[in-house]
């Protein structure tokens, strides 16, 4: 595997997973770092079944199979502990000392190491035991009560919130800084990353307007969850739908002038009494034309206005094959590593692997003077 990235060099160790510790690891394996993960041999199978190749959370790494419940499993896992800068694990509390494996005996062999765990509540406090998805700790973090809209039902987000944002992108941040304080202090330390907390950190501007009394309980009524006629998604003629952003008031009168309405003739773009008036108004002229039509009339304004496209249409835009945004990989289209770095840029730097290999023919630097797997 070529790697390329700010983070080659870098070791992990992946306790095999799924969502937000996969995405992680992938987000590292992006950056350069070389990620082994590990996955239990006896292991009960994913439901429903995964296909290796479109398991893109899996690209940039290799895979092998570990009994960790068998003495030998669990010295082949403490050797490679012993080589790795990072161990990422998601499972619940307590799960991994049961296994041998805890911080306090990995961290004895290899005093630098960051032994990074992944959990929805915490390893403490009275829910850390209990099972749970994204749309509890989205829940639980009181973001999920926000978001949707007016007298309807709170709105799930995909699993892009608490697993991915909250979770996945927290823990890569969190390893990102223990990697730079390691260096410092020769040190390494046990990372806690509840999903929870980092869907709660995420909505920090939002409370943020709740203590200054400018945002409401009520969903649907607010600057930023689709209770603004400049700031919603709107049907078109066609059956597709533009998304309306225009907060600012540049960006606002240039939306007006889009949709062919003069500004001396409506109400304060911040008057709340007239909103349901105002929304119904450009949702009666945006179903007048077709998304295309839309969109040629928008594309050189500052309007904040923009076409709602699919996943195929997103990867074929214009703007995103000028940054290439989207890639191939092996015949199959995805997300390309990002942030962009000027002069170590991340890679894909293989597509996901088809089957768990042995230990002894592993790649990426990890020593093989450990025995097979059985």
């Amino acid at each position: 595997m070529e790697r390329s990235g700010p983070l080659v060099g870098v070791k992990i160790l992946e306790m095999g997973g799924v969502g937000p510790g996969p995405f992680c690891a992938m987000m590292l394996a992006d950056m350069g770092a070389t990620v082994l993960r590990i996955e239990r041999s006896g292991a009960p199978p994913i439901f429903p079944p995964i296909d290796p190749a479109c398991n893109l959370l899996h690209r940039g790494r290799e895979i092998v199979g570990i009994d960790l419940k068998s003495p030998e499993g669990r010295e082949q896992l403490l050797q490679l502990a012993d080589q790795a800068d990072v161990l990422l694990e998601g499972f619940r509390p307590g799960v991994m000392e049961r296994l041998g494996l805890g911080p306090d005996i990995c961290m004895a062999r290899n005093p630098v190491l960051l032994y990074a765990r992944m959990t929805g509540w915490g390893q403490n406090g009275p829910m850390a035991h209990l099972a749970g998805h994204d749309i509890n700790y989205f829940a639980m973090s009181g973001s999920l009560q926000l978001c949707g809209r007016e007298n309807e039902l709170p709105s799930p987000n995909l699993n892009l919130v608490s697993d991915m944002g909250g979770g996945g992108m927290l823990m890569a941040f969190g390893i990102a800084c223990g990697l730079l304080e390691a260096r410092r202090s020769g040190k390494g330390q046990v990372i806690d990353a509840a999903m929870t907390e980092g869907t709660a950190l995420l909505a920090t501007m939002i409370h943020g307007y709740l203590a200054m009394g400018r945002w409401s309980d009520k969903r649907g009524d607010n600057l930023l969850d689709g209770g603004a006629p400049f700031y919603d998604v709107y049907r078109t003629a066609d059956g597709k739908y533009m998304a309306v952003g225009a907060i600012e008031p540049k960006f606002y009168a240039d939306l007006l002038a889009g949709l062919g309405l003069d500004a001396a003739e409506l109400p304060a773009q911040h008057d709340r009494t007239a909103w349901p008036m105002l929304k119904q108004r450009f949702a009666d002229i945006f179903a007048r034309h077709t998304r295309a039509e839309w969109e040629e009339r928008f594309a050189d304004r500052d309007a904040c206005t923009t076409p709602v496209l699919s996943p195929a249409e997103a990867a074929i835009h214009p703007h995103a094959r000028a940054r290439a945004m989207f890639g191939e990989v092996e015949g199959v289209m995805q997300p390309m590593p990002a942030p962009r770095f000027s002069r170590t840029p991340g890679r894909v730097s293989s597509p996901p692997p088809p089957a768990e290999i042995p230990l002894d023919q592993l790649s990426g630097g990890w020593r093989p003077d450990i025995s097979p797997c059985r």
